[in-house]
């Protein structure tokens, strides 16, 4: 039942109800000077907004600074998957067209496949991609949702009723359930997306089912079009995009939850699920959309895209709180982690000029580079910082899929469908290494209180 129709069903509850939100409001209001007196580490950061070490990998690794003489120095940033930095491990796979699934293998096995072990893993992959009828009726088609994250929880949670093993955690079965889900979740969300658009938007349905033969992002493309056509630079460019999203340490929040969950012993659906939960939020898996309805906004604002200064004065007054959303961000720039530059920014950049060239859309690359330029600048300025600021790779995503003819819906699915290599990598590392449950601490800062009987209380 909607919020509409329960105060259509009672309109007196109306009243009771904002009474209710009134109390809930007032009574989670905790003073802020306390996370200071007590030195709480908010958001598992330090006051410098450095994360606090919360555990151990050989994943991956994240790295903005390095140390020279006990001091950190800001540099280009470096992101290693297994040890290999992801720069080679795209530069020395231009020739190839299954670069996340190498990258996956990479993470879930901790070494780069052979060409005859790559080859398997490929086959095992495309021979786990496809849906039976009965899955894409009964659980994607039924009651589709406008929110294609959701219709990946909800899918992703129900393929534990379709597992005859669903509940055994140990690492064989959990590795078995975690290479059916990296198949199957493009699969599941393009077909979630097809079928949202059928039956509540009337457009015409489209389920074609995956090709074995065909890459991850070759399997998106021509699943998602209409005619299931795609250039080599096209499937090249989302195949490149994959890598890049496929994992990036454990602290992320999707990564970390991904930690806690599996910590307690649940299973396999239950943790993915809540992973795909918490990369739905716009603060994390979110932002590339901000970056694109920030782009939309500065093209409607601003009327010479080449006249810098027109655009500087646009970008501070989104700045200064006075255009777009009113939030004095400029979406896509600046990162926890990395300073100098953020190598995933550096790569999709790069193929977002190329796609650019092909798909006639120069121009809009340029202003994406011109406003990266500028803001880079105005925020350092705004932050008072001496501090190096740079893009990040939702800076170019968005403007990439869109080019890619790619559906804002499916812009954080997109990013589903990578992570889950990462999350996949990090859920067996937990479990293989069979850490605690996690448990951090929260303070209690509220007061004790003798009990008051009902007839007393005010």
């Amino acid at each position: 039942m909607t919020n509409q129709e329960m105060m259509e069903l009672a309109p007196e509850l109306d009243g009771q109800f904002n009474e209710l939100v009134k109390y809930c409001m007032a009574s989670g209001v905790i003073d802020p000077n306390l996370y200071i007196e007590y030195d709480v580490k908010r958001g598992l950061r330090d006051r410098n907004g450095k994360g606090v070490l919360t555990g151990l990998t050989e994943i991956s690794d994240v790295i903005g600074f390095d140390i020279k003489d006990g001091d950190r120095v800001p540099t280009d940033g470096r992101l290693y998957f297994q040890g290999y930095n992801v720069m080679d491990l795209l530069q020395n796979s231009k020739e190839r067209r299954f670069a996340f699934e190498e990258a996956t293998y990479l993470l879930l096995f901790g070494d780069l496949p052979t060409d005859e072990q790559l080859e398997q893993f490929i086959g095992i992959l495309g021979g786990l991609r496809e849906l039976s009828g009965h899955f894409v009726r009964d659980v994607i088609m039924k009651a589709p949702s406008a929110n294609i994250m959701n219709a990946l929880e909800k899918s992703i949670v129900t393929l534990y009723s379709y597992d005859d093993n669903p509940e055994d955690i140990s690492v064989p079965n959990v590795l078995r359930q975690s290479l059916q889900l990296i198949a199957k979740m493009p699969v599941i969300s393009v077909f979630a997306y097809q079928s949202y658009m059928h039956f509540k938007m009337d457009d015409v349905l489209i389920i074609r089912n995956p090709d074995p033969e065909c890459s991850t992002a070759e399997n998106i493309l021509r699943m998602l079009r209409p005619d299931g056509r795609y250039t080599e630079l096209e499937a090249r460019v989302l195949d490149v995009a994959l890598v890049l999203h496929a994992e990036h340490g454990g602290g992320n929040n999707s990564t970390f939850t991904d930690h806690v969950v599996t910590s307690s012993g649940t299973d396999t659906y239950s943790t993915i699920a809540a992973s795909v939960a918490s990369l739905k939020g716009f603060r994390h898996g979110g932002a590339n959309i901000k970056v694109t309805a920030m782009f939309e906004d500065i093209k409607a604002n601003v009327q010479n895209w080449e006249d810098e200064a027109e655009l500087t004065a646009y970008l501070q007054k989104i700045l200064n709180k006075e255009a777009f959303d009113n939030a004095g961000l400029i979406y896509g720039i600046g990162h926890a982690v990395y300073t100098l530059s953020d190598p995933r920014e550096v790569i999709l950049k790069e193929y977002a000029r190329k796609l650019s060239e092909e798909k006639g859309h120069v121009k809009e690359f340029e202003l994406y580079d011109r406003v990266e330029r500028i803001a880079k600048e105005l925020v350092q300025k705004s932050k008072n910082t001496l501090k190096p600021i740079c893009a990040n790779v939702d800076f170019y995503s968005g403007f990439v899929y869109g080019m890619l003819g790619i559906p804002q819906a499916l812009f954080t699915p997109i990013f589903a469908m990578a992570r889950i290599s990462g999350w996949s990598a990090h859920r067996l590392e937990e479990l293989v290494n069979k850490g605690k449950i996690i448990r951090p601490a929260y303070k209690y800062v509220g007061r004790h209180r003798d009990y008051v009987d009902i007839e007393n209380r005010k």
